[in-house]
């Protein structure tokens, strides 16, 4: 309400109007995630879906939950299925598989987990980060910060944050769902630095270049968010894959398309900020790829890297006098800095802190060390084939990939 009543009075419509469709859309869309996970369509349940219509989903969801929480373990049956899991052993190697047995009340509580952590994902990309880059464009246009507003943007930093760290932890689990996964503390520490530098620096920038280049910013933000949301389908396309069949039961080939288009719409508004840790394929019935692509992640962050530099240098060359009090070169060199900072804590977590770094079959230092032999080789001229000797073989691409 207040970032609405700065806006109208610097008459800035289209920011008002983008502050509304920010609150709007991701509680829209967390009632439908709620209500599809939960597979409250083909149920009849009025009353849950009433308060969903009235955008109080998650606060029933909440009371379901503690619910079962309370009654569990209390006149069930032994269990309903059997998890079978892989321990990683600390040096390297598997260790032996185990069975645990999941009862029922362990099932549905597992199912609240899954659909409040989307949610938070939801939330986070499509709320907070949308909001805290109008707050800060709000702060630096007034010229001074409300307790209130910095408040708020601290709290939306967090939600960011937060959810980032979901969206990596289920990428892990749903690719490596044979296996019993255990974070450590190192771990969580190093994505918290990873992550919050990596958005921090990437809202500064979207926010000093629109600060120049308003209507410009736009631009920016919807070519990202067309690549990012076309690139999934193109791949399917080329493919000539099928639509997974068992997304939901109830749903036919609209209703399929329609939720595949939802998942690939939060794809793309995660990656505007940062990297969303996840390739989708949309013919596979997770729409996860399994298998680790260094390479995507590798162009990500060359090209992102690219794009904060160009478009920090172009609100450097064209900014008014408004920054006259701000030593600009060093804020320049502070946001190219964080960012460098947040590949290398990435680079930190892929090498040491990942929980299934066992399994690759090729790590960063592999992936480094076979990016500079490839370039010393392009850089030499060709004597083996002068004197008659073969050359070893090239393991860049099977490395990279």
């Amino acid at each position: 309400m207040e970032n609405n009543k700065t806006y109208q009075k610097s008459d800035d419509v289209v920011w008002m109007g983008l502050t509304i469709t920010f609150m709007l859309v991701p509680s829209v869309l967390t009632q439908l995630t709620l209500t599809f996970v939960h597979r409250d369509l083909g149920r009849d349940r009025p009353f849950v879906l009433f308060m969903h219509l009235l955008q109080m989903g998650p606060i029933i969801r909440c009371i379901e939950a503690l619910i079962v929480y309370c009654q569990g373990g209390k006149k069930e049956e032994p269990y309903v299925t059997i998890s079978r899991k892989v321990k990683l052993k600390h040096g390297r190697g598997l260790g032996p598989a185990f069975e645990c047995e999941i009862g029922h009340s362990e099932r549905k509580l597992a199912v609240h987990r899954n659909a409040f952590k989307r949610t938070a994902v939801i939330q986070a990309f499509l709320g907070s980060s949308p909001q805290l880059t109008l707050q800060l464009y709000a702060t630096i246009q007034e010229k001074y910060v409300l307790p209130t507003r910095l408040a708020l943007m601290i709290i939306s930093m967090i939600s960011i944050v937060y959810g980032a760290l979901v969206c990596s932890v289920l990428a892990i689990q749903i690719k490596y769902d044979d296996y019993k996964v255990r974070m450590k503390p190192t771990a969580y520490l190093c994505m918290i630095l990873w992550r919050g530098l990596e958005i921090a620096t990437r809202i500064t920038t979207l926010v000093l270049f629109s600060t120049t280049f308003t209507v410009w910013v736009v631009l920016v933000g919807l070519t990202n968010l067309f690549i990012f949301f076309f690139q999934p389908w193109v791949e399917f396309w080329a493919r000539k894959a099928s639509l997974p069949e068992n997304i939901e039961k109830n749903f036919s080939k609209l209703g399929t398309t329609v939720v595949l288009c939802m998942v690939t719409f939060l794809y793309a508004c995660i990656n505007i900020f940062c990297w969303s840790a996840v390739q989708l394929d949309l013919a596979d019935h997770d729409l996860v790829e399994k298998q680790p692509r260094w390479r995507s992640l590798a162009v990500y962050y060359t090209l992102r890297f690219m794009e904060n530099v160009t478009l920090i240098v172009l609100w450097y060359h064209f900014k008014s006098d408004f920054y006259e009090y701000v030593c600009t070169p060093l804020l320049v060199v502070q946001l190219i800095v964080c960012y460098s900072l947040a590949v290398l804590f990435m680079l930190i977590f892929h090498q040491f802190c990942h929980p299934c770094r066992r399994l690759f079959h090729y790590n960063v230092e592999d992936c480094l060390r076979c990016a500079c032999c490839w370039k010393k080789k392009q850089l030499q001229p060709p004597e083996n084939h002068a004197h008659g000797l073969h050359a070893p073989p090239d393991l860049t691409n099977h490395l990279i990939d």
